[in-house]
């Protein structure tokens, strides 16, 4: 788990190579004697940290991955019915939760060290896990549409957050993993939310409450209870956490300043407007801004629809909430895979290549075949692409931004653009190509898996030929020369390809 974090000072790709700090151009040459540590202690370390946030993490986003997309499986069970809800109805319904939810996503990521990861994310966590109960007790389309919209307000910016605070611990080469680890438990959720539908609708008629409604109130009040609970068990950062001794602390958080994950001072990481605009001014947040929309209409489209597309290959609602889990257990392998092949020969555009690729092959077999086998086992593709693709973005996008205010925005601009492809896939899937073919939405997606292929190829290649120039920048002139707040634009910053 955390051998991927014993790199050599000597040969490492990343900034401590050169010998500085890479958000502020320091030219500071000694080596922090909180570094000099032995194997034993590292690997210590990084396991202590792995066992105290990433569950917690992984779980905040089950949840909110679970309690966005539980509207597909109540739709199957019979929402749409109950409420007289059209497919545009229905379009609607998703397209409200993805207004607010893009609107909230950049302000909370400059807010959330600000306030605090461990007061922010928690009080998101517990206030829509009321909302997501309340969907279980509207009676009106109306009703819905307000709950919808509330539920994406509150829940906009977990995401963007937890990438974030996970940079808050982890130095960047080993960041994948740790998104991997999280992002997964959107595909554990994809696989678990059927299991759960089909368990729950069971309990139609009790309470007088439809099946549906009690997807959303019993997952609700489950998010609402660990909302509360995780205020307890969240630090704000490595210094306030409780299980590491005061020389785990330094040697966090020396790593993080050396790596170039955190700046050597506070002064470096506090939030400036300047930052904010370098943000949207860099090449690669742009390219990879693109690619975020394409795989966002991708992700969510499969996500919300995959209940209603297993089920339009001829399986009753039922059976289509259990069939519709082996694909995202896939993803969930898969994911975990790509990233430990992403950290271990830090290759985040060559991953995110392949897993389009099988996006590609996906949809193609959907499209080409009429056999419904060969129709589901496309999904075998598809989906594990996607979800193999996105924690790959967004370390790419963490990794490739600094100081923080620079990473926090960068990170708020992809999954702004994820978010306005869901918004695309709602209707594409949802009422602009009719079930059970969906022959518009298939060719589109299909479209958007080629140029997310091209894309990132042309990403790669521009972060390569970027540090080519820095090392020749670096073989001119010494690093006391060069302009100091520069952070990724710094000679002396390696991008992560």
């Amino acid at each position: 788990m955390s051998a991927e974090l014993k790199t050599s000072r000597t040969s490492s790709p990343d900034p401590e190579k050169h010998g500085i700090d890479s958000s502020i151009g320091s030219t500071n040459d000694s080596v922090d004697p909180a570094l000099n540590v032995d194997p034993a202690f590292e690997k210590r370390v990084w396991r202590k940290l792995d066992w105290s946030i990433l569950p917690v993490v992984a779980i905040f986003y089950l949840l909110s991955f679970l309690d966005r997309t539980n509207l597909g499986n109540a739709r199957v069970a019979g929402l749409q019915k109950d409420l007289k809800m059209t497919n545009h109805d229905y379009s609607v319904a998703l397209t409200v939760t993805y207004v607010p939810y893009i609107a909230a996503e950049l302000p909370s990521n400059l807010l959330l060290k600000i306030v605090g990861p461990n007061l922010m994310l928690p009080a998101m966590l517990a206030i829509w896990g009321i909302v997501t109960t309340l969907q279980g007790v509207v009676k009106t389309y109306g009703g819905l549409l307000a709950c919808r919209f509330f539920l994406g307000l509150f829940e906009g910016g977990v995401f963007p957050g937890l990438v974030l605070y996970l940079s808050f611990f982890y130095p960047r080469q080993a960041l994948q993993w740790r998104i991997s680890a999280f992002f997964s438990a959107a595909s554990i959720s994809g696989a678990f939310s059927g299991l759960l539908a089909f368990g729950i609708i069971n309990m139609d008629g009790i309470g007088g409450r439809p099946g549906w409604a009690w997807i959303f109130i019993l997952e609700g009040l489950f998010t609402f209870l660990f909302g509360m609970a995780s205020f307890f068990w969240l630090p704000r950062s490595p210094t306030h956490a409780r299980f590491f001794n005061q020389k785990e602390k330094d040697y966090v958080v020396a790593k993080l300043k050396e790596d170039g994950a955190s700046g050597r001072d506070e002064a470096t990481d506090a939030f400036s407007w300047r930052e904010v605009w370098m943000a949207f001014k860099l090449p690669q947040v742009w390219m990879l801004a693109i690619i975020f929309f394409f795989d966002g209409c991708v992700l969510y489209g499969l996500a919300y629809f995959a209940p209603s597309i297993v089920q339009g290959l001829g399986f009753s609602p039922t059976r289509a909430q259990l069939m519709s889990v082996p694909p995202f257990a896939a993803a969930f392998a898969l994911s975990m895979v790509g990233a430990y092949v992403s950290d271990k020969y830090r290759c985040r555009g060559y991953v995110c290549m392949f897993s389009s690729m099988l996006c590609v092959i996906g949809f193609a077999m959907f499209l080409g075949s009429a056999k419904h086998h060969v129709q589901y086992g496309s999904l075998f593709l598809s989906i594990p692409g996607t979800y193999v693709l996105a924690p790959s973005l967004c370390t790419w996008s963490a990794n490739n931004a600094a100081p923080h205010t620079r990473r926090a925005t960068a990170i708020a601009i992809g999954f702004i653009m994820t978010n306005s492809g869901g918004i695309l896939a709602t209707w594409l899937l949802g009422s602009l190509s009719p079930a059970p073919k969906y022959t518009k939405a298939t060719i589109t997606l299909l479209i958007f898996s080629v140029l997310m292929v091209i894309v990132s190829g042309m990403n790669t290649y521009y972060l390569w030929d970027q540090n080519k120039k820095k090392k020749e920048i670096r073989a001119r002139i010494s690093r006391h020369e060069e302009e100091p707040g520069l952070g990724d634009k710094s000679a002396w910053f390696e991008y992560n390809l």
